[in-house]
Protein backbone atom coordinates (compact mmCIF):
# COMPACT_ATOMS: atom_id res chain seq x y z
CA UNK A 1 0.00 0.00 0.00
CA UNK A 2 1.38 3.48 -0.88
CA UNK A 3 2.40 5.30 1.83
CA UNK A 4 3.14 9.35 1.55
CA UNK A 5 3.81 12.19 3.31
CA UNK A 6 2.89 14.81 1.37
CA UNK A 7 5.32 17.30 1.22
CA UNK A 8 4.85 21.48 0.22
CA UNK A 9 3.98 20.86 -3.41
CA UNK A 10 1.74 18.38 -2.77
CA UNK A 11 0.28 20.73 -0.53
CA UNK A 12 -0.02 23.52 -2.48
CA UNK A 13 -1.77 21.78 -4.90
CA UNK A 14 -4.34 20.13 -2.43
CA UNK A 15 -5.04 24.05 -1.04
CA UNK A 16 -5.41 25.20 -4.77
CA UNK A 17 -8.31 22.48 -5.52
CA UNK A 18 -9.76 23.52 -2.41
CA UNK A 19 -9.96 27.26 -3.51
CA UNK A 20 -11.37 26.25 -6.49
CA UNK A 21 -13.92 24.03 -5.04
CA UNK A 22 -15.58 26.46 -3.14
CA UNK A 23 -15.50 28.83 -5.77
CA UNK A 24 -17.42 26.74 -7.83
CA UNK A 25 -19.45 25.70 -4.89
CA UNK A 26 -20.62 29.68 -4.60
CA UNK A 27 -21.71 29.38 -8.04
CA UNK A 28 -25.66 28.20 -8.92
CA UNK A 29 -26.47 26.86 -12.35
CA UNK A 30 -30.00 26.29 -13.83
CA UNK A 31 -31.16 22.69 -12.47
CA UNK A 32 -32.19 22.11 -16.28
CA UNK A 33 -28.59 23.20 -17.60
CA UNK A 34 -26.72 21.23 -14.86
CA UNK A 35 -28.08 17.89 -15.83
CA UNK A 36 -27.63 18.81 -19.55
CA UNK A 37 -24.23 19.17 -18.71
CA UNK A 38 -23.00 16.34 -16.51
CA UNK A 39 -24.84 14.22 -19.14
CA UNK A 40 -22.24 15.52 -21.57
CA UNK A 41 -19.46 15.19 -19.15
CA UNK A 42 -20.41 11.66 -18.49
CA UNK A 43 -20.23 11.17 -22.41
CA UNK A 44 -16.65 12.67 -22.58
CA UNK A 45 -15.19 10.87 -19.48
CA UNK A 46 -16.61 7.74 -21.76
CA UNK A 47 -14.82 8.69 -24.41
CA UNK A 48 -11.70 9.52 -22.35
CA UNK A 49 -11.23 6.45 -20.28
CA UNK A 50 -12.01 4.26 -23.52
CA UNK A 51 -9.32 6.17 -25.60
CA UNK A 52 -6.67 5.40 -22.64
CA UNK A 53 -7.29 2.12 -23.58
CA UNK A 54 -7.03 2.81 -27.23
CA UNK A 55 -10.68 2.41 -28.37
CA UNK A 56 -10.91 3.76 -31.96
CA UNK A 57 -14.00 5.95 -32.06
CA UNK A 58 -14.08 9.66 -32.15
CA UNK A 59 -15.90 11.92 -29.75
CA UNK A 60 -18.76 12.39 -32.07
CA UNK A 61 -18.88 8.11 -32.63
CA UNK A 62 -18.77 7.85 -28.90
CA UNK A 63 -21.61 10.17 -28.14
CA UNK A 64 -23.47 8.88 -31.28
CA UNK A 65 -23.15 5.13 -29.50
CA UNK A 66 -24.45 6.14 -26.40
CA UNK A 67 -27.79 7.77 -27.59
CA UNK A 68 -28.07 4.88 -30.31
CA UNK A 69 -31.23 3.00 -29.17
CA UNK A 70 -30.28 -0.52 -31.78
CA UNK A 71 -30.29 -3.65 -31.16
CA UNK A 72 -26.45 -4.92 -31.83
CA UNK A 73 -23.30 -2.87 -31.25
CA UNK A 74 -19.74 -3.39 -32.44
CA UNK A 75 -17.21 -3.47 -29.65
CA UNK A 76 -15.66 -0.23 -29.91
CA UNK A 77 -19.37 1.06 -29.34
CA UNK A 78 -20.48 -1.20 -26.40
CA UNK A 79 -17.11 -0.30 -24.43
CA UNK A 80 -18.04 3.58 -24.33
CA UNK A 81 -21.77 2.56 -23.45
CA UNK A 82 -20.36 0.22 -20.78
CA UNK A 83 -18.58 3.25 -19.35
CA UNK A 84 -21.49 5.96 -19.00
CA UNK A 85 -23.60 2.90 -17.63
CA UNK A 86 -21.28 2.59 -15.36
CA UNK A 87 -20.82 6.07 -14.22
CA UNK A 88 -24.88 6.56 -14.41
CA UNK A 89 -24.74 3.17 -11.26
CA UNK A 90 -21.96 5.00 -9.77
CA UNK A 91 -24.36 8.18 -9.26
CA UNK A 92 -26.76 6.31 -7.95
CA UNK A 93 -24.25 4.39 -5.36
CA UNK A 94 -23.84 8.26 -4.58
CA UNK A 95 -26.57 9.54 -3.80
CA UNK A 96 -27.63 6.47 -1.33
CA UNK A 97 -23.57 7.09 0.01
CA UNK A 98 -22.72 3.57 -1.11
CA UNK A 99 -19.83 3.12 0.64
CA UNK A 100 -16.62 2.22 -0.99
CA UNK A 101 -16.17 -1.74 -0.63
CA UNK A 102 -15.07 -5.02 -2.56
CA UNK A 103 -18.42 -5.58 -3.78
CA UNK A 104 -19.01 -2.15 -5.45
CA UNK A 105 -15.25 -2.50 -7.28
CA UNK A 106 -16.83 -6.19 -8.87
CA UNK A 107 -20.16 -4.52 -9.24
CA UNK A 108 -18.83 -1.58 -11.79
CA UNK A 109 -16.69 -4.00 -13.25
CA UNK A 110 -18.94 -6.26 -14.24
CA UNK A 111 -20.88 -3.21 -15.95
CA UNK A 112 -17.70 -2.10 -17.58
CA UNK A 113 -17.19 -5.72 -19.65
CA UNK A 114 -20.77 -6.22 -20.20
CA UNK A 115 -21.44 -8.06 -23.18
CA UNK A 116 -17.89 -9.76 -22.84
CA UNK A 117 -17.35 -13.96 -22.50
CA UNK A 118 -18.33 -15.07 -19.21
CA UNK A 119 -14.70 -15.43 -17.94
CA UNK A 120 -13.88 -11.35 -18.31
CA UNK A 121 -16.52 -11.03 -15.43
CA UNK A 122 -14.88 -10.93 -11.93
CA UNK A 123 -11.80 -11.53 -10.12
CA UNK A 124 -9.27 -13.42 -12.01
CA UNK A 125 -8.11 -17.76 -11.29
CA UNK A 126 -4.76 -19.12 -11.56
CA UNK A 127 -3.40 -19.40 -14.93
CA UNK A 128 -2.58 -22.82 -15.83
CA UNK A 129 0.88 -24.24 -14.51
CA UNK A 130 3.72 -22.15 -17.00
CA UNK A 131 1.65 -19.46 -17.96
CA UNK A 132 2.34 -16.26 -16.75
CA UNK A 133 -1.02 -13.20 -16.51
CA UNK A 134 1.04 -10.36 -17.47
CA UNK A 135 0.21 -7.33 -19.60
CA UNK A 136 2.39 -7.94 -22.70
CA UNK A 137 3.53 -4.87 -25.13
CA UNK A 138 2.00 -4.64 -28.05
CA UNK A 139 5.09 -4.25 -30.06
CA UNK A 140 7.78 -5.69 -28.68
CA UNK A 141 5.24 -8.66 -27.49
CA UNK A 142 7.34 -8.32 -23.50
CA UNK A 143 5.45 -8.31 -20.58
CA UNK A 144 5.04 -4.73 -19.41
CA UNK A 145 3.87 -5.87 -16.13
CA UNK A 146 3.46 -8.79 -13.92
CA UNK A 147 0.69 -8.17 -11.55
CA UNK A 148 0.63 -10.28 -8.58
CA UNK A 149 -0.78 -14.01 -8.11
CA UNK A 150 -4.76 -14.59 -8.20
CA UNK A 151 -3.71 -16.10 -4.44
CA UNK A 152 -2.95 -12.26 -3.27
CA UNK A 153 -5.67 -10.82 -4.98
CA UNK A 154 -8.59 -10.84 -2.46
CA UNK A 155 -5.95 -9.76 0.61
CA UNK A 156 -5.10 -6.86 -1.14
CA UNK A 157 -8.44 -5.71 -2.61
CA UNK A 158 -9.36 -5.89 1.70
CA UNK A 159 -6.42 -3.95 2.42
CA UNK A 160 -7.41 -1.79 -0.05
CA UNK A 161 -11.01 -1.23 1.64
CA UNK A 162 -9.73 -1.14 4.68
CA UNK A 163 -7.40 1.80 3.98
CA UNK A 164 -10.42 4.07 2.52
CA UNK A 165 -12.37 3.67 5.24
CA UNK A 166 -10.01 4.40 8.08
CA UNK A 167 -7.15 6.11 6.67
CA UNK A 168 -6.81 10.10 7.45
CA UNK A 169 -5.38 10.52 4.55
CA UNK A 170 -7.01 13.83 2.39
CA UNK A 171 -9.45 12.13 0.27
CA UNK A 172 -7.62 13.40 -3.00
CA UNK A 173 -4.51 11.48 -1.57
CA UNK A 174 -7.17 8.68 -1.07
CA UNK A 175 -8.67 9.09 -4.71
CA UNK A 176 -5.10 8.63 -5.68
CA UNK A 177 -4.09 5.62 -4.16
CA UNK A 178 -7.33 3.81 -5.46
CA UNK A 179 -6.68 4.52 -8.65
CA UNK A 180 -2.80 3.12 -8.25
CA UNK A 181 -3.52 0.49 -6.15
CA UNK A 182 -6.53 -1.19 -8.39
CA UNK A 183 -4.46 -0.74 -11.78
CA UNK A 184 -1.51 -2.60 -9.93
CA UNK A 185 -3.71 -5.15 -7.72
CA UNK A 186 -4.88 -5.65 -11.88
CA UNK A 187 -8.04 -8.05 -10.16
CA UNK A 188 -9.47 -8.58 -13.72
CA UNK A 189 -8.91 -10.01 -16.73
CA UNK A 190 -9.91 -7.18 -18.43
CA UNK A 191 -11.35 -3.93 -17.22
CA UNK A 192 -8.79 -2.78 -15.00
CA UNK A 193 -7.79 0.55 -15.96
CA UNK A 194 -11.33 1.43 -16.83
CA UNK A 195 -12.93 0.09 -13.03
CA UNK A 196 -9.70 2.03 -11.75
CA UNK A 197 -10.30 5.57 -12.89
CA UNK A 198 -14.26 5.06 -11.81
CA UNK A 199 -13.50 3.51 -8.57
CA UNK A 200 -11.08 6.70 -7.87
CA UNK A 201 -13.60 9.16 -9.63
CA UNK A 202 -16.15 7.49 -7.11
CA UNK A 203 -14.19 7.98 -4.08
CA UNK A 204 -13.63 11.89 -3.95
CA UNK A 205 -17.18 12.03 -5.33
CA UNK A 206 -18.01 10.79 -2.50
CA UNK A 207 -15.59 12.51 0.07
CA UNK A 208 -17.29 15.97 -1.72
CA UNK A 209 -14.64 16.34 -4.46
CA UNK A 210 -16.44 15.43 -7.02
CA UNK A 211 -17.31 19.24 -8.43
CA UNK A 212 -20.64 18.56 -9.91
CA UNK A 213 -20.15 15.66 -11.73
CA UNK A 214 -19.20 18.20 -13.94
CA UNK A 215 -16.04 18.21 -16.78
CA UNK A 216 -14.05 15.08 -17.17
CA UNK A 217 -11.23 14.13 -15.23
CA UNK A 218 -10.60 10.97 -17.34
CA UNK A 219 -10.37 13.92 -20.26
CA UNK A 220 -7.12 14.70 -18.75
CA UNK A 221 -5.56 11.87 -18.37
CA UNK A 222 -6.06 11.45 -22.16
CA UNK A 223 -4.48 14.44 -23.38
CA UNK A 224 -1.21 12.62 -22.99
CA UNK A 225 -1.72 8.81 -22.88
CA UNK A 226 2.45 8.69 -22.52
CA UNK A 227 2.35 10.64 -19.43
CA UNK A 228 -0.25 8.83 -17.68
CA UNK A 229 0.99 5.03 -17.58
CA UNK A 230 4.80 6.93 -16.85
CA UNK A 231 3.19 8.49 -13.97
CA UNK A 232 1.61 5.32 -12.59
CA UNK A 233 4.15 3.40 -13.71
CA UNK A 234 6.72 5.19 -11.32
CA UNK A 235 10.01 3.91 -12.97
CA UNK A 236 9.16 0.30 -10.85
CA UNK A 237 10.47 -3.11 -12.64
CA UNK A 238 7.42 -4.86 -14.25
CA UNK A 239 7.28 -7.18 -11.19
CA UNK A 240 4.33 -6.18 -8.38
CA UNK A 241 6.47 -7.69 -5.88
CA UNK A 242 9.75 -5.87 -6.89
CA UNK A 243 8.25 -2.36 -5.25
CA UNK A 244 5.08 -1.69 -6.51
CA UNK A 245 3.47 -2.34 -3.32
CA UNK A 246 4.99 0.33 -1.88
CA UNK A 247 6.47 2.59 -4.02
CA UNK A 248 9.69 4.78 -2.78
CA UNK A 249 8.44 7.58 -4.90
CA UNK A 250 4.72 8.04 -4.55
CA UNK A 251 4.83 11.56 -5.00
CA UNK A 252 5.46 10.69 -8.65
CA UNK A 253 1.84 9.40 -9.47
CA UNK A 254 0.16 11.72 -6.39
CA UNK A 255 1.89 14.67 -7.92
CA UNK A 256 0.61 13.92 -11.58
CA UNK A 257 -2.95 13.10 -9.88
CA UNK A 258 -3.55 16.08 -8.24
CA UNK A 259 -1.67 18.28 -11.40
CA UNK A 260 -4.71 17.01 -13.45
CA UNK A 261 -7.13 17.61 -10.76
CA UNK A 262 -6.19 21.25 -10.87
CA UNK A 263 -6.27 21.40 -14.06
CA UNK A 264 -9.74 19.30 -14.23
CA UNK A 265 -11.07 21.59 -11.14
CA UNK A 266 -10.26 25.12 -13.10
CA UNK A 267 -12.38 23.87 -16.05
CA UNK A 268 -14.97 23.14 -14.14
CA UNK A 269 -14.66 26.70 -13.07
CA UNK A 270 -14.90 27.95 -16.07
CA UNK A 271 -17.71 25.89 -17.28
CA UNK A 272 -19.95 26.91 -13.99
CA UNK A 273 -18.88 30.78 -14.46
CA UNK A 274 -19.70 30.54 -18.18
CA UNK A 275 -23.19 29.19 -17.56
CA UNK A 276 -23.96 31.04 -14.52
CA UNK A 277 -26.55 33.84 -14.70
CA UNK A 278 -25.96 37.27 -13.14
CA UNK A 279 -28.88 38.84 -13.44
CA UNK A 280 -32.22 37.00 -13.35
CA UNK A 281 -33.77 39.49 -15.80
CA UNK A 282 -33.15 37.09 -18.48
CA UNK A 283 -34.17 34.13 -16.80
CA UNK A 284 -37.88 36.26 -16.23
CA UNK A 285 -38.68 36.88 -19.47
CA UNK A 286 -39.07 32.75 -20.22
CA UNK A 287 -41.82 32.90 -17.21
CA UNK A 288 -45.48 33.85 -17.22
CA UNK A 289 -46.95 37.20 -15.65
CA UNK A 290 -48.09 34.94 -12.52
CA UNK A 291 -44.97 33.32 -12.35
CA UNK A 292 -43.17 36.58 -12.58
CA UNK A 293 -45.20 37.83 -9.89
CA UNK A 294 -44.22 34.82 -7.48
CA UNK A 295 -40.59 35.64 -7.90
CA UNK A 296 -41.34 39.20 -7.09
CA UNK A 297 -43.31 38.26 -4.06
CA UNK A 298 -40.41 35.99 -2.57
CA UNK A 299 -37.90 38.46 -3.24
CA UNK A 300 -40.00 41.36 -1.65
CA UNK A 301 -39.89 38.99 1.04
CA UNK A 302 -36.36 37.83 1.58
CA UNK A 303 -37.81 34.28 1.80
CA UNK A 304 -34.81 31.94 1.17
CA UNK A 305 -36.40 28.87 1.57
CA UNK A 306 -40.09 27.44 1.27
CA UNK A 307 -42.52 24.41 0.95
CA UNK A 308 -45.54 24.87 -1.59
CA UNK A 309 -47.57 24.00 1.52
CA UNK A 310 -45.98 27.23 3.44
CA UNK A 311 -46.14 29.68 0.38
CA UNK A 312 -50.09 28.24 -0.71
CA UNK A 313 -51.12 29.41 3.04
CA UNK A 314 -49.57 32.46 2.45
CA UNK A 315 -50.56 33.27 -1.04
CA UNK A 316 -54.05 32.13 -0.65
CA UNK A 317 -53.82 29.46 -3.76
CA UNK A 318 -53.88 25.90 -3.90
CA UNK A 319 -50.59 23.92 -3.44
CA UNK A 320 -50.61 22.41 -6.97
CA UNK A 321 -50.27 25.95 -8.12
CA UNK A 322 -47.17 26.76 -6.08
CA UNK A 323 -45.90 23.35 -7.14
CA UNK A 324 -46.13 24.52 -11.07
CA UNK A 325 -45.00 28.19 -10.37
CA UNK A 326 -41.99 26.86 -8.38
CA UNK A 327 -41.16 24.29 -11.01
CA UNK A 328 -41.04 26.61 -13.81
CA UNK A 329 -38.59 29.41 -11.72
CA UNK A 330 -36.48 25.94 -10.70
CA UNK A 331 -36.06 25.35 -14.95
CA UNK A 332 -35.06 28.70 -15.32
CA UNK A 333 -32.45 28.65 -12.57
CA UNK A 334 -34.06 30.72 -9.96
CA UNK A 335 -34.79 28.48 -7.13
CA UNK A 336 -33.32 25.03 -6.16
CA UNK A 337 -35.45 22.01 -5.16
CA UNK A 338 -34.28 20.52 -1.96
CA UNK A 339 -34.78 16.84 -1.85
CA UNK A 340 -35.10 14.63 0.81
CA UNK A 341 -34.74 10.68 -0.14
CA UNK A 342 -35.11 11.54 -3.59
CA UNK A 343 -38.21 14.01 -2.61
CA UNK A 344 -38.40 17.26 -3.36
CA UNK A 345 -39.32 18.86 0.38
CA UNK A 346 -38.88 22.49 -0.12
CA UNK A 347 -37.47 25.33 -2.76
CA UNK A 348 -34.22 27.23 -2.08
CA UNK A 349 -33.99 31.01 -4.06
CA UNK A 350 -30.95 31.25 -5.71
CA UNK A 351 -28.22 33.32 -4.52
CA UNK A 352 -26.17 34.31 -7.69
CA UNK A 353 -22.55 36.01 -7.76
CA UNK A 354 -21.80 39.63 -7.98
Amino acid sequence: MIKILPDKTILDQIAEIERLREQCGAVKLPVSLSLTLRKNSRKKSSYASNRIEGNPLTEAEASDAIESSKRHYLKPEQEIRNYYEALVFLQTARERETPFSRELILDVQKRVVAGESQEKIGVRGPMPPGVLFAVYDEKTGHPDYIPPEASDIEPLLKELVDFVAVSDDHPLIKAAIVHYQLVSIHPFEDGNGRTARLMSDYVRDLAGYGFGNLGSLEEYFAYDVDEYYRSLQMDLPPLFYDGRENPPHPEIWIGYFLRMMVLYAKKVVEISLANAVNDPAPALTHLSLKERRFFDYLRKKRIDEFTPVEMAKAMKVTNRTIINWAVALAKNGLLEPRLVQKRIRSYRVVRRPG
